[in-house]
Protein backbone atom coordinates (compact mmCIF):
# COMPACT_ATOMS: atom_id res chain seq x y z
CA UNK A 1 0.00 0.00 0.00
CA UNK A 2 1.25 3.63 -0.83
CA UNK A 3 1.34 6.34 1.52
CA UNK A 4 -1.31 8.24 -0.29
CA UNK A 5 -3.79 5.17 -0.03
CA UNK A 6 -2.60 4.81 3.62
CA UNK A 7 -3.60 8.40 4.05
CA UNK A 8 -7.02 7.87 2.41
CA UNK A 9 -7.59 4.56 4.90
CA UNK A 10 -6.55 7.10 7.54
CA UNK A 11 -8.83 10.08 6.73
CA UNK A 12 -11.94 7.46 5.63
CA UNK A 13 -11.43 5.77 8.97
CA UNK A 14 -11.88 9.06 11.30
CA UNK A 15 -14.72 10.00 8.62
CA UNK A 16 -16.91 7.05 8.91
CA UNK A 17 -15.89 6.49 12.43
CA UNK A 18 -17.55 10.37 12.80
CA UNK A 19 -20.33 9.16 11.41
CA UNK A 20 -21.39 6.17 13.82
CA UNK A 21 -20.73 8.97 15.98
CA UNK A 22 -22.97 11.32 14.50
CA UNK A 23 -25.47 8.24 13.79
CA UNK A 24 -25.78 7.66 17.96
CA UNK A 25 -26.38 11.10 18.83
CA UNK A 26 -29.33 10.97 16.39
CA UNK A 27 -30.30 8.03 18.44
CA UNK A 28 -29.66 9.06 21.40
CA UNK A 29 -31.67 13.04 20.81
CA UNK A 30 -34.74 11.74 18.72
CA UNK A 31 -34.99 8.27 19.79
CA UNK A 32 -33.98 7.98 23.55
CA UNK A 33 -31.31 4.93 22.70
CA UNK A 34 -28.33 5.20 24.51
CA UNK A 35 -25.00 4.66 22.65
CA UNK A 36 -22.03 2.24 23.34
CA UNK A 37 -20.37 3.73 26.57
CA UNK A 38 -16.78 3.92 25.17
CA UNK A 39 -15.68 4.06 28.97
CA UNK A 40 -15.94 0.49 29.20
CA UNK A 41 -14.24 -0.22 25.99
CA UNK A 42 -11.00 1.86 27.38
CA UNK A 43 -11.83 -0.35 30.61
CA UNK A 44 -11.54 -3.23 28.87
CA UNK A 45 -8.53 -2.21 26.92
CA UNK A 46 -6.62 -1.14 30.02
CA UNK A 47 -6.95 -4.50 32.33
CA UNK A 48 -5.29 -6.06 29.25
CA UNK A 49 -1.85 -5.61 30.25
CA UNK A 50 -2.69 -7.50 33.43
CA UNK A 51 -3.66 -10.49 31.63
CA UNK A 52 -7.73 -9.83 31.46
CA UNK A 53 -9.34 -10.44 28.69
CA UNK A 54 -12.53 -11.30 29.67
CA UNK A 55 -15.38 -10.04 31.86
CA UNK A 56 -18.17 -11.71 33.39
CA UNK A 57 -19.25 -8.23 33.53
CA UNK A 58 -17.11 -5.37 32.22
CA UNK A 59 -19.11 -2.93 34.33
CA UNK A 60 -18.10 -4.56 37.51
CA UNK A 61 -14.72 -4.89 36.41
CA UNK A 62 -12.00 -2.44 38.36
CA UNK A 63 -12.84 1.53 36.99
CA UNK A 64 -9.40 2.33 35.46
CA UNK A 65 -7.71 6.06 35.17
CA UNK A 66 -8.43 7.71 31.62
CA UNK A 67 -10.54 4.94 30.56
CA UNK A 68 -12.77 7.17 28.80
CA UNK A 69 -10.31 8.93 26.85
CA UNK A 70 -8.28 5.32 26.19
CA UNK A 71 -11.90 3.86 24.84
CA UNK A 72 -12.41 6.88 22.35
CA UNK A 73 -8.91 6.56 21.56
CA UNK A 74 -9.50 2.85 20.65
CA UNK A 75 -13.01 2.98 18.95
CA UNK A 76 -11.49 5.64 16.68
CA UNK A 77 -7.87 3.17 16.32
CA UNK A 78 -10.39 0.36 15.39
CA UNK A 79 -12.26 2.65 12.81
CA UNK A 80 -8.96 3.58 11.13
CA UNK A 81 -7.71 0.53 11.09
CA UNK A 82 -10.77 -1.03 9.48
CA UNK A 83 -10.78 2.15 6.78
CA UNK A 84 -7.14 1.03 6.22
CA UNK A 85 -7.73 -2.51 5.83
CA UNK A 86 -10.96 -1.92 3.35
CA UNK A 87 -9.08 0.58 1.05
CA UNK A 88 -5.89 -1.93 1.04
CA UNK A 89 -8.19 -4.69 -0.59
CA UNK A 90 -10.41 -2.11 -2.80
CA UNK A 91 -9.52 -1.99 -6.08
CA UNK A 92 -7.08 0.40 -7.22
CA UNK A 93 -9.99 2.58 -9.01
CA UNK A 94 -12.41 3.02 -5.86
CA UNK A 95 -10.43 5.52 -4.23
CA UNK A 96 -11.05 7.40 -7.36
CA UNK A 97 -15.22 6.73 -8.01
CA UNK A 98 -16.15 5.04 -4.81
CA UNK A 99 -19.40 2.75 -5.23
CA UNK A 100 -21.68 2.17 -2.46
CA UNK A 101 -22.24 -1.36 -2.60
CA UNK A 102 -18.25 -2.56 -1.62
CA UNK A 103 -18.10 -0.44 1.68
CA UNK A 104 -21.64 -1.72 2.66
CA UNK A 105 -21.00 -4.99 2.32
CA UNK A 106 -17.25 -4.59 3.98
CA UNK A 107 -19.05 -2.24 7.00
CA UNK A 108 -21.39 -5.15 7.79
CA UNK A 109 -19.04 -7.92 7.78
CA UNK A 110 -17.21 -5.73 10.20
CA UNK A 111 -20.03 -6.49 12.73
CA UNK A 112 -18.34 -9.90 13.59
CA UNK A 113 -15.66 -8.32 15.29
CA UNK A 114 -17.75 -7.22 18.35
CA UNK A 115 -19.85 -10.21 17.84
CA UNK A 116 -16.94 -12.61 18.37
CA UNK A 117 -14.84 -10.92 20.60
CA UNK A 118 -15.73 -7.64 22.56
CA UNK A 119 -18.99 -8.38 23.15
CA UNK A 120 -17.92 -12.07 24.53
CA UNK A 121 -14.98 -9.98 26.45
CA UNK A 122 -17.77 -7.51 27.75
CA UNK A 123 -19.69 -10.40 29.45
CA UNK A 124 -22.46 -10.93 26.89
CA UNK A 125 -22.09 -13.66 25.07
CA UNK A 126 -21.20 -14.41 21.30
CA UNK A 127 -23.34 -11.32 19.22
CA UNK A 128 -25.09 -10.29 22.40
CA UNK A 129 -26.22 -13.57 23.18
CA UNK A 130 -26.30 -12.93 26.77
CA UNK A 131 -27.56 -9.57 26.84
CA UNK A 132 -31.25 -8.38 28.36
CA UNK A 133 -32.60 -7.90 24.73
CA UNK A 134 -30.31 -9.72 22.45
CA UNK A 135 -32.45 -8.95 19.19
CA UNK A 136 -32.25 -5.54 20.13
CA UNK A 137 -28.47 -5.26 20.88
CA UNK A 138 -27.81 -7.31 17.51
CA UNK A 139 -29.57 -5.02 15.66
CA UNK A 140 -28.30 -1.97 16.77
CA UNK A 141 -24.89 -3.51 15.89
CA UNK A 142 -25.74 -4.07 13.00
CA UNK A 143 -27.07 -1.12 12.01
CA UNK A 144 -24.04 0.78 13.59
CA UNK A 145 -21.62 -1.36 11.23
CA UNK A 146 -23.74 -0.63 8.07
CA UNK A 147 -23.34 3.27 9.05
CA UNK A 148 -19.88 2.78 9.45
CA UNK A 149 -19.94 0.86 5.41
CA UNK A 150 -21.99 4.32 4.24
CA UNK A 151 -19.83 6.27 6.13
CA UNK A 152 -16.72 4.84 4.64
CA UNK A 153 -18.21 5.39 1.08
CA UNK A 154 -19.53 8.71 2.10
CA UNK A 155 -16.14 9.98 2.87
CA UNK A 156 -14.30 8.54 0.01
CA UNK A 157 -17.08 10.63 -2.18
CA UNK A 158 -15.78 13.45 -0.32
CA UNK A 159 -12.78 13.21 -0.45
CA UNK A 160 -12.42 10.85 -3.84
CA UNK A 161 -10.36 14.35 -6.01
CA UNK A 162 -7.79 14.21 -3.59
CA UNK A 163 -6.66 11.03 -3.97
Amino acid sequence: MNTARLFAGVVIGVGATLTIDLWALLLKRAFAIPSLDYCFLGRWVLHMPEGKFAHARIGDAAAKPHECTVGWAAHYSIGVTLAVLFVSLASAGWLAQPTLLPALVFGVVTVLMPFLTIQPAFGLGVASSKAPHPNKARLKSVMTHTVFGVGLWLWARLLSGMF
